[in-house]
C-alpha cells in the first residue's frame, strides 16, 4: 500500500478537526485523505481529485467507509473551480497537493514511469489524453530534446544525452522504459554502485513534459487560494526543486506586501524526519509548505499601523 509521505506534518499544517470542507487535489493512494477525513467531524466533507482515473478508482475503494462524506472526480489541477461550482461548494477550509507519484504508479511497469521495469514509454497520469512519452523522444528534434532535459530535469549532460538518443531512433525508435534508459546510460556512463541511476533526471524530464505539471502546478496553486476561505489553509508537498521553487514563490507573494493575504506557517518548508526517511526512501526529497489565508479583519488591520 502506498505509504502517504510526511503524513502527520501534512495533517497538522491542515488542522482537519477545525474544518468542514477540505480538497484533496491528488489524491493518490488515499493516505492523506483517509487521516484527513478520519480526523475530521463527522459531518466534514472531502473532495478527492486525481488525473489517474486508476487512483480515483482506488480511492473509492480505500474510503468507502466513509460514504457520502467523500466526493471523486478525475481532472487535473486547472479543473479545481469548475469542480468546487458543479458541487456547490464556495470555499473550504484546506487544500492537499501532494505532487509525487504514487507508490502504485511507479511499481506498475505498465505505466512507463520507472527507468528500472520494463514498460511502455507512456508516463501520463491519463492514459487517455495527450502525447506519450515515445512521442517526445522519437519526433523532437535534438535541440529542443537537449531543451527539455534541462529545463525539467536540471540535467548537466543533455546535450550528450540527445545526441545518443537522435542517433539511435535513425535506427530503430524508442517504444519501452528499459531500452532508454539502458541508451542513456550508454551516453553518459555511471558509476559502479551510485545512489542515483543515470537516466534518473531523463525520466522526471519527460514524466514533467508529457503531464504537463509545471502549468498544471501553477493552474492549481491559483485555484486552490481563491477557494480557500478566511482562515483556510493551503499545504503543498513538493518533490523537486522546479515544483518546490514555484510553490515557495507563489506563497511568498502572498505574504508580501502593505496588506498581506497570507501567513506563512513553514519559512523554510518542512522535510520529513530521518527516521521516516529510513523507512520511505521515496519520502527523502519531499519538502512541505504550509499557508493560511487570513481573514478579512486581520488583513484590514496590518494595512492600517496603529489600528487595533
Amino acid at each position: 500500500m502506498h505509504e502517504p509521505v510526511m503524513l502527520e506534518e501534512t495533517i497538522r499544517g491542515l488542522r482537519p478537526e477545525f474544518a468542514r470542507r477540505m480538497v484533496d487535489a491528488t489524491i493518490g493512494g488515499a493516505g492523506h485523505a483517509e487521516a484527513l477525513l478520519a480526523r475530521m467531524g463527522p459531518e466534514g466533507q472531502l473532495l478527492g481529485m486525481d488525473t489517474d482515473p486508476v487512483a480515483v478508482r482506488r480511492a473509492a475503494e480505500r474510503l468507502a467507509e466513509f460514504g457520502s462524506r467523500v466526493i471523486l472526480r478525475q481532472g487535473c489541477f486547472s479543473d479545481l473551480k469548475v469542480v468546487l461550482a458543479e458541487i456547490g461548494w464556495a470555499h473550504v477550509d484546506g487544500v492537499l497537493m501532494d505532487l509525487g507519484v504514487s507508490s502504485f504508479q511507479l511499481d506498475d511497469a505498465e505505466r512507463g514511469f520507472s527507468f528500472r521495469l520494463d514498460g511502455p514509454l507512456d508516463m501520463r497520469m491519463d492514459p487517455s489524453a495527450g502525447l506519450r512519452a515515445a512521442d517526445l523522444v522519437n519526433k523532437l528534434p535534438e535541440r529542443d530534446f537537449a531543451a527539455l532535459l534541462r529545463q525539467y530535469g536540471d540535467e548537466p549532460r543533455a546535450g550528450r544525452i540527445a545526441r545518443a538518443i537522435v542517433r539511435r531512433r535513425e535506427r530503430q525508435a524508442f517504444e519501452r522504459t528499459l531500452d532508454l534508459a539502458a541508451c542513456v546510460a550508454a551516453a553518459v556512463g555511471g558509476r559502479r554502485g551510485a545512489a542515483r541511476h543515470p537516466a534518473t533526471r531523463t525520466f522526471l524530464a519527460l514524466r514533467i513534459a508529457v503531464n504537463r505539471e509545471l502549468d498544471e502546478l501553477v493552474a492549481g496553486l491559483e485555484a486552490a487560494w481563491t477557494a480557500l476561505g478566511s482562515g483556510g489553509r493551503l499545504a503543498v508537498l513538493t518533490f523537486h526543486s522546479l515544483e518546490d521553487r514555484i510553490v515557495k514563490h507563489f506563497m511568498r507573494d502572498q505574504v508580501r506586501g502593505e496588506s498581506p493575504r497570507g501567513r506563512l506557517l513553514t519559512p523554510k518548508g518542512e522535510t520529513p524526519s530521518d527516521a521516516e526517511r529510513r523507512r520511505n526512501p521515496r519520502a527523502r526529497s519531499a519538502r512541505l509548505r504550509v499557508l493560511e489565508k487570513l481573514e478579512q479583519e486581520e488583513r484590514s488591520n496590518d494595512a492600517v499601523p496603529g489600528q487595533s
